[in-house]
């Protein structure tokens, strides 16, 4: 059975928005995923009296779910408030393309944890407090046991094994 995604999957895949970086960004985020080796990096521009997010940027290395996952992260979070950017959920981003196929939910975690890590950066480098921002991961696996870890390893390799069209794990990279 091959793996399919939604037109808004493809769409954002095929012509990501907002890939780049911001010179003298507001904040800076980076995560990875020792499982599959997508990292994603989010630039923000933040305007420092209103706190609103200006612009975004991203650069990831990955698969096309990943790549699309931070492409609609970036989109749902310009023009937003730090407060709001906070509550974008990787489900949202999820909904927000239509759905990601099981195997692929990982590449939702990296948008929304890559928007942490760049809200955390902001702050620190502002010596301010966002209030229900935690210290971001570093890898999206960073909590987990070796047995998780092991098992999430299993999982995608299962995973991997039962698709028939092996260029949708092409790595791409827009890094």
């Amino acid at each position: 059975m091959a793996m399919s995604y939604s037109d808004k999957v493809v769409d954002h895949y095929t012509n990501p928005r907002n890939v780049g970086t911001i010179e003298n960004a507001s904040g800076v985020g980076t995560v990875g995923n020792a499982v599959c080796g997508d990292i994603m990096r989010i630039y923000l521009d933040i305007d420092d009296e209103t706190q609103v997010i200006k612009d975004a940027k991203f650069k990831t290395f990955g698969c096309g779910a990943a790549i699309a996952t931070s492409s609609m992260a970036t989109e749902m979070i310009i023009g937003k408030t730090v407060q709001e950017a906070l509550q974008v959920t990787n489900k949202a981003v999820m909904e927000a393309l239509d759905g990601l196929p099981k195997i692929k939910v990982h590449c939702s975690l990296l948008a929304e944890e890559s928007i942490h890590a760049a809200l955390w950066d902001y702050a620190e480098k502002h010596g301010i407090v966002i209030e229900g921002l935690e210290k971001p991961k570093e890898d999206v696996y960073e909590d987990a046991s070796p047995e998780e870890i092991a098992a999430a390893e299993a999982a995608e390799a299962r995973a991997m094994a039962e698709e028939e069209e092996k260029e949708d794990y092409g790595e791409y990279s827009i890094f």
